[in-house]
């Protein structure tokens, strides 16, 4: 049975989502190649959390216990990907739960990240920790330094974050470890950094990227677990949303509808 022109088309139209859908759940074999990056620029994030969303800042100028997270708790990006975030416990009772701050200058809590940036951290020995005035020494206050692990929703093309130990002057090897779905270990890197209580910004910052998205989980750790783990900001390389896709597609089968009527027209010519 021949098809017209127009019956063809009408048959596009009506089985376009279908096609769309099985190109979402059957991609093409890729090869994945899986890299560090170190610089959040290049990393070229078309998403983020930022921890202070949570609505949970803690104050150390005024305390507020009910500031404190879970050591499991979900988050979710501005662009709408949701996050399962977890931090080890740790066996020491005397330190507290993670929680939120703003690192802000006297009385502030004073970090080497930037100036009023919400900052996600493992937790403290709060007997030492108090804020500091510019030029103290840092107490070397032991903390939750445990692996804090961050699930996707939705796996992902890259994802990082300026990372940071609470302990100043000493270096310490950061780590960050890249899984997929099936807890395939997909990359494990790592780079020596030196914290401070500088406000400058100069954190370093430890990201992934695929060129596929494979990336469903992300593990942050260092050499230093007796001092708490921090990080800013997470920025994220997510997937295009599915209609990037049906446009492609739909472009590409117009034209060869389009290719198609032209050479009906010459033959009928």
């Amino acid at each position: 049975m021949a098809f017209t022109n127009n019956q063809l088309f009408n048959l596009f139209v009506k089985y376009l989502p279908a096609i769309a859908a099985i190109i979402t759940v059957f991609p093409l074999p890729v090869k994945a190649a899986t890299f560090l990056v170190t610089e959040r620029a290049v990393l070229e994030s078309n998403d983020e959390v930022n921890w202070g969303s949570l609505g949970k800042v803690f104050n150390p100028t005024s305390p507020d216990f009910s500031a404190f997270l879970p050591n499991s708790f979900l988050a979710t990006s501005q662009g709408g990907l949701g996050l399962n975030i977890n931090i080890a416990p740790t066996n020491k009772p005397q330190i507290t739960p993670p929680f939120v701050f703003q690192t802000l200058p006297p009385p502030g809590i004073r970090t080497n990240f930037a100036q009023g940036d919400f900052v996600l951290f493992g937790g403290i020995d709060p007997t030492g920790f108090q804020p500091l005035p510019p030029g103290a020494p840092d107490p070397r206050t032991q903390g939750n330094g445990g692996p804090l692990s961050i699930s996707f929703a939705q796996p992902v093309f890259g994802a990082g974050t300026q990372i940071a130990v609470d302990i100043s002057n000493l270096e310490v090897e950061t780590f960050i470890s890249a899984f997929d779905n099936a807890n395939n270990l997909l990359g494990s890197f790592s780079v020596l950094s030196t914290s401070s209580l500088a406000l400058d910004n100069s954190a370093v910052f430890l990201g992934v990227r695929s060129d596929t998205p494979n990336i469903s989980r992300l593990v942050f750790s260092s050499s230093a677990p007796k001092y708490a783990l921090a990080i800013n900001q997470l920025s994220i390389i997510g997937v295009p949303e599915p209609t990037y896709t049906l446009a492609i597609l739909a472009f590409g089968i117009s034209g060869t509808i389009l290719k198609l009527r032209q050479r009906t027209g010459q033959n009928n010519s």
